[in-house]
C-alpha cells in the first residue's frame, strides 16, 4: 500500500526528504531517492539540486541512482537540465587512447546490464587495439598495457550505476577477501555452481537482484588469466 503522505508530496514531506537525502545513512538515502521520484516534479527537483550540489566531488552510487531516476524520465525539463549541466552523465569519461565510454554510460544508467556487460568487453577490445577488436577476445598480455583512466573509467560507470555492486573493484575485493582463492571466487560471485559453470547468457542474473561482483563478466569463459591481469593492474594502486 503506497504511503499517502508520499503521495500528498506536501512541502513538510519534501523538506524531510531532502533532509534524508542530504544527510541519511546509505540505506535511507537508497529508500528516499524512490520516494521522491514518487512525488512527481517536486521530487525530481530535490534530486537535480542534489546532483548539482554534488557534481565537484566524486561521483557516488546515491549519485547514480538519483540521476537514473532523472535519466529516465519523460519530462523535457529534466533532459534539458542533464544535457545543460551533465551531458557525459556524472562520472568523467577519461580516456587515454580516445576511447568514447558514452555508449557504455548509457546503457548502464539504463540499467541494461546485459548490453553493457557486451559493451564493456568491445571497449575493453578497442582499448587493446584493432588486433583485438577484430578477434572479440583479449589475450592477458594486452591488458598489462591497458591505461590506468580507461579501466577506471569502465569500473567507476558500473559501480556507480548498479548501487555499489559490479564492477572489477568490487569482483577484487571479493577475491582478496577469499585469499585470492578462485574457485571460491567463482561461487561466491554467481559464476558456477558446484562444479558447473553458469551458462552464458540464460544463467547469468543481469539486474540487481545477482550477487555482489556478478558483472562485469571480465570476458571469464577465456580462464583465469585475463581477469587475474585485470585484478594485478595498477589501476586500483
Amino acid at each position: 500500500m503506497t504511503d499517502p503522505m508520499i503521495v500528498s508530496g506536501t512541502s513538510s514531506d519534501i523538506e524531510s526528504l531532502r533532509g534524508q537525502l542530504i544527510a541519511g545513512s546509505l540505506q535511507v538515502q537508497q529508500q528516499t531517492i524512490p520516494q521522491l521520484a514518487n512525488l512527481g516534479n517536486n521530487g525530481f527537483d530535490v534530486l537535480m539540486e542534489f546532483l548539482m550540489e554534488r557534481r565537484d566531488t566524486p561521483a557516488t552510487w546515491v549519485d547514480g541512482k538519483a540521476y537514473q531516476v532523472l535519466y529516465n524520465s519523460d519530462s523535457p525539463q529534466i533532459k534539458e537540465f542533464l544535457q545543460t549541466h551533465f551531458p557525459q552523465g556524472i562520472v568523467p569519461l577519461k580516456s587515454d587512447c580516445g576511447i568514447d565510454y558514452s555508449s557504455l554510460q548509457h546503457l548502464l544508467a539504463t540499467q541494461d546490464f546485459q548490453a553493457a556487460d557486451r559493451m564493456t568487453l568491445q571497449k575493453l577490445c578497442e582499448i587493446a587495439g584493432a588486433e583485438a577488436v577484430k578477434r572479440k577476445w583479449l589475450y592477458f598480455t594486452e591488458v598489462e598495457n591497458f591505461p590506468v583512466a580507461d579501466l577506471q573509467t569502465i569500473n567507476k560507470l558500473w559501480l556507480v550505476h548498479s548501487e555499489g555492486k559490479f564492477g572489477y573493484s568490487v569482483q577484487r575485493e571479493i577475491w582478496l577477501s577469499l585469499g585470492k582463492n578462485w574457485d571460491n571466487l567463482w561461487v561466491k560471485i554467481g559464476w558456477k555452481k558446484g562444479n558447473n559453470w553458469t551458462r552464458y547468457p540464460q544463467e547469468f542474473t543481469w539486474d540487481l537482484s545477482a550477487p555482489k561482483g556478478h558483472l562485469p563478466l571480465s570476458n571469464q569463459l577465456r580462464g583465469v588469466r585475463v581477469i587475474a591481469s585485470i585484478f594485478a593492474h595498477p589501476a586500483w594502486g
